[in-house]
Formats: structure tokens, sequence, C-alpha cells
């Protein structure tokens, strides 16, 4: 017969439970570090601090790559790490030298699609080539599509772009395009300013969608300036749309190239009445004189983000430095797009 034992103490003991003392406040959610050998990031040479950032805002190492170039210029890629049924990203921007690091991306691609990844897409915080989108003089190429497709013929699955020169890009793709705004961190750092009496400018026509939901966004006025095009990179402006006397102003755009348009709107701006000017852009190409032509104008300061890595010249410009220009990082609205793309989530929350 099977016995009950019983205990022959009839006192018990009991054991206090203790929770952990609430902190008053929450402390900032970090992501936690990743394990998925499914979800790997790869980045080519053009900006390689800004995937890094990506990557350790995510939680995880940034993937081996060899990327090397012979003697004559000739660029050879290898993949160090196994990908075989991976969610691969591969970040590069197509900054200057622009053909150069193209086809680092395109090699990139197709090195990771013969290595049997299962899904490859190329994040591409500067999308090169995008202002040759139409043929606007006779016996032209439309270099952009020509681009688009090369990125499908290597392998890329789909696309995640920052900021493309017109929306309407997206179009060119014949695979899927997340296209991201830079919006949500220069709106972020302009309300933090609060500027008195702040005028939204757009430096043109084709960017007053881009100004108007800008100022929406920061409650502002909005003005356009009307600008006509003599020439590749050189600009006459005509003369502004709206009021701007004893306003202070923020002259937005996608991209920043020589400056001569920007330092011309500043100039078109203050003459009529404006009390200062800022200025923001999403990419920061800063060619030729455009950081010394910044340095002389009557702008406040410059906001751009870190899509593409300052010049050394533009470098020694920043306000860390004492001169006009400020960067913003983009790491974490690119860190949560490609987290969304892994797990299929939306990426409708990243907009402004």
């Amino acid at each position: 017969m099977a016995t009950v034992a019983t205990p022959t103490d009839k006192t018990t003991e009991k054991v206090e439970k203790k929770s952990p003392p609430v902190p008053d406040e929450k402390p900032d959610r970090k992501q936690r570090p990743r394990v998925d050998e499914k979800f790997k990031i790869f980045s080519g040479t053009a900006n390689q601090p800004l995937a890094d950032e990506v990557c350790h805002f995510l939680g995880m190492q940034r993937g081996q790559a060899q990327v090397i170039r012979f003697a004559d210029g000739e660029c050879y890629v290898q993949i160090q790490e196994n990908v075989r049924g991976a969610d691969v990203f591969v970040m590069q921007p197509t900054c200057r030298p622009v053909d150069e690091h193209l086809m680092e991306l395109l090699l990139m691609i197709d090195a990771l699609k013969r290595a049997s990844a299962r899904r490859i897409t190329a994040v591409i915080p500067y999308f090169g080539y995008a202002r040759q989108d139409r043929k606007d003089k006779p016996r032209s190429p439309i270099s952009s599509k020509l681009v688009a497709d090369l990125l499908t013929t290597a392998g890329a699955h789909r696309a995640l772009i920052v900021d493309l020169h017109t929306p309407q890009l997206q179009g060119f793709f014949n695979i899927p395009v997340d296209h991201l705004f830079a919006s949500p961190v220069l709106v972020d750092h302009f309300r933090k300013l609060a500027l008195p009496n702040l005028t939204v400018v757009s430096p043109d026509a084709g960017g007053v969608e881009r100004a108007r939901f800008f100022a929406k966004k920061v409650d502002a006025a909005l003005a356009i300036v009307d600008k006509r095009r003599v020439d590749v990179n050189v600009a006459e402006i005509m003369h502004v749309i709206g009021d701007v006397h004893g306003r202070t102003c923020l002259i937005i755009d996608d991209l920043i190239d020589t400056a001569g348009t920007l330092v011309k709107t500043a100039a078109a701006l203050i003459e009529n009445g404006a009390t200062q000017v800022y200025a923001c852009a999403s990419h920061a190409v800063l060619s030729g004189p455009a950081v010394e032509n910044i340095r002389n104008s009557v702008i406040n300061e410059v906001v751009v983000t870190n899509t593409i890595p300052l010049t050394p010249a533009a470098e020694d410009a920043t306000t860390d430095k004492g001169g006009k220009i400020k960067v913003l990082s983009i790491a974490g609205l690119i860190g949560r797009a490609i987290q969304a793309n892994h797990e299929e989530t939306s990426v409708s929350k990243l907009f402004v």
C-alpha cells in the first residue's frame, strides 16, 4: 500500500516575494542584441560609419565583406560569411565617386544572389543619377531609369531609398520601393529650435510639396522662390512668392550640390525683408565651391543628414568647429525601416 508523506512540523515558513522597485521614469527602450543568423546587413565603402550606426541601433554586427580594387581600378567583391537563405540588406549611397560606388553596390548584390541569399534589399540613403529623370534635351538618356534597371538585373528584390529627387522615380523600379523621408529627423530638430515667425521656403516650384508638408508639421507659413535654371548647376533667382518681411525663413530642399541656388535664394529672402535664414536638406553633396559659398553667405545655419559622408572641407565647416553646417544622424530612421522590412510590418509609422 502506498503511503503519503506528511510534514512532521505543522508550522510552515512563509517566503515573502519581493517585486523589483519600479523606477520613477521609464528608461529609453533599446534594441535587444540580435542572434538571427538569417538577418544580415552588409555595406560597401561609400558610408560605412552610417552602416555601423544602423547595426548598433539594431543590436547586430555588420556583415563581413571584402571590397578591393585592382591596379587598373577594377572592383572585386567577396562576401566572407554564409548568407544562404538569409534576408540581406546592402547599404550603399551612390555618392562621390558615383560610378565606383554604384558598381560596388551592383557587384555586392550579384555576389549575394550567387551565394543563395533568400532576399536582397538595396538600402540606398542617397540615390545618384536621380536628377536625370527625363529627357530635357534631345538625344539625352534617362539615367535614373537605367540605374533602376541595373539594380533589378543585378538581383535586388526590393529597394529602400531616402528622399528621392522626385517621388515619381519609384515608378522607374520594377521591384517594390520603400521611399523614406528625412523629414522626421529634420522636423524634430527645428521644433526644438522654436524659431520665431517661421516661414518655410521652397527654392523652386518642384519642391513646393516637400516644403508644404514640412510647413504643416512645424506650424509655419509657406513661401516659394521662382527660379530659372540657365545652365547645369547655374540658377538665376527671379522673385519671392509670399510674405517673408520680418520673418525667419527656413529653406528646405532634398540636396545641396554646389550651394549656388541655396545662397542666391537666401540673398533674395534677405532682400525681401527676412530677418534671418536657415536651410536644411537631406543630402549634403556639397560639390566644388559649396562649402565656401555657404561660409560666405547670409545663412545662419545649414542642417543636413548623414546619408552622405561629408568631404574634409565640409567637416571643417561643421558647427562643432565653428562653421555653419550641422549634421543630424538618420541611422535610427533607416534602422527602423530595415527592421520593419525584415519583420514584414508596416513602415507607415516612420513618416511624420
